[in-house]
């Protein structure tokens, strides 16, 4: 008993229909968004404590800090990622000082807060004779923090590259730290990359911690305007408002990479 094997024309249509159906859930999907997003702006305007004027005249200057934020976030996630390199591969040395170097780094800022590790920076290593200006001290604090948890996060990605590639690649002769670059570290980045993507979305909202060390970034702005001003409500929509769209464009830009990546695995 034979089976009819489709032929183009019914493929094409088979994707086409597929196509549409995701158009059309993406439309409805953005419906909601909008209804809801539309409703609750609503029914804050009608409260009337909302001062469109106020959010005219100073809407722009808390925007503005949305640059420093970037800055510290990409600047952060560059240095920590470095770290993070450095870091599994002392967890995955079989050297045992290497290694229990990078699990105290590990456990050490895993077990007390990122807002502790900023106020080190900036307080206390004055003590010691090193003083920092407040965004050097934020994007150290950030990169030493994330560098942390992204260590494990490697540490699993080169794991998960098959052991056979390693024994291949050094049955030719290739030392371990060629191999390490050549073979494990590039299929390892592209096991860690959306778990890389999440933690940076999570950085840009961490990054308003540093407000408290005065480094003029949204929520400081936003933070300082609605207390000289006492329009606490308007500032801090503002700056959730640009979290929250900072966070939007670079999961679009997270997963178009992540898409990219996947074509050499497919």
């Amino acid at each position: 008993m034979t089976s009819a094997v489709p032929t183009a024309p019914i493929l094409a249509e088979i994707e086409a229909h597929q196509r549409r159906a995701r158009r059309r859930f993406r439309a409805q999907s953005a419906s909601v968004w909008v209804v809801l997003i539309g409703g609750l702006g609503i029914a804050l305007w009608a409260t009337g404590n909302i001062n469109a004027d106020f959010i005219g005249t100073w809407g722009p200057y808390i925007v503005g800090g949305a640059w420093i934020t970037i800055l510290l976030s990409v600047t952060s996630i560059i240095f920590a990622t470095g770290l993070a390199i450095l870091g599994a591969i002392g967890r995955l040395s079989e050297n045992a000082f290497i290694n229990g170097a990078a699990s105290l780094y590990v456990s050490l800022v895993r077990g007390t807060p990122l807002l502790v590790q900023i106020f080190f920076v900036y307080y206390a290593l004055p003590q010691f004779g090193v003083a920092l200006p407040s965004i050097p001290a934020g994007i150290i604090a950030l990169s030493f923090n994330y560098g942390a948890y992204m260590t494990e996060i490697f540490r699993a990605g080169i794991q998960a590259v098959p052991r056979g590639q390693r024994e291949a690649a050094e049955s030719l002769g290739m030392p371990e730290r060629l191999v390490m670059r050549r073979i494990v570290l590039p299929q390892a980045f592209r096991i860690v990359i959306p778990a890389i993507g999440n933690d940076f979305v999570a950085m840009i909202k961490d990054s308003a911690l540093v407000s408290t060390i005065a480094v003029q970034e949204l929520l400081w702005r936003a933070s300082k305007i609605g207390t000289r001003h006492f329009r606490t409500l308007e500032t801090l929509l503002i700056a959730a408002v640009v979290y929250w769209l900072l966070t939007i464009l670079f999961s679009y830009f997270q997963e178009k990479l992540e898409r990219r990546m996947a074509r050499g695995d497919r």
